[in-house]
């Protein structure tokens, strides 16, 4: 199995939920790697944004909080900390704010970027799970290192009851390496 075999297989898993939205920069439209994964998800099932990743964060809270399950896509970490306040300050705490009454399901796909075969200089290939871990108490990160983690991670991202959301990593070199 490959990395991007597998993470096209989750994608195409996770939008056979009808509950399921994709939404974020290159989503709809060509733009990035994790475009190619979801190449053969139905378009109504895709949002296409700006560059606005505060924004796309408070819509994703937004639709968790109307009983869908938004996979919010970020392809870098360097873009994912402009939400961080979203993330951090809302998403992470709306089950203790709410005492229990809000238990959103976010699926927030980011990325570790590519170096090969071109470096895209240091603001694109930020890793900062173990910030995230420090940060938050409700979301878990996952790191996916190897490809036989990615369906097994986005199932339970999809499959959780425990009332968090999920932060899952990818690594933006395995696309074509592992």
């Amino acid at each position: 199995m490959k990395y991007f075999d597998e993470l096209k297989r989750s994608m195409d898993f996770l939008a056979q939920d009808s509950r399921v939205m994709f939404l974020g920069q290159a989503v709809a439209c060509a733009g990035t790697a994790m475009s190619n994964t979801l190449k053969d998800v139905s378009k109504t099932k895709l949002l296409e944004l700006p560059v606005c990743e505060e924004l796309q964060m408070g819509m994703t809270n937004g639709l968790a909080l109307a009983g869908l399950v938004p996979v919010t896509i970020f392809p870098r970490w360097n873009f994912l900390v402009l939400a961080v306040n979203q993330i951090v300050n809302h998403l992470d705490k709306m089950k203790i704010m709410s005492n229990g009454g809000y238990q959103p399901k976010v699926i927030i796909r980011t990325g570790i970027g590519s170096e090969r075969p071109l470096h895209p200089q240091h603001q694109h290939v930020g890793d900062f799970t173990a910030a995230f871990r420090l940060m938050c108490q409700n979301i878990e990160i996952i790191r996916l290192d190897e490809a036989d983690q990615i369906f097994p991670a986005y199932k339970k991202a999809l499959d959780r009851t425990d009332g968090k959301s999920t932060i899952i990593v990818e690594y933006g070199d395995y696309y074509n390496e592992k």
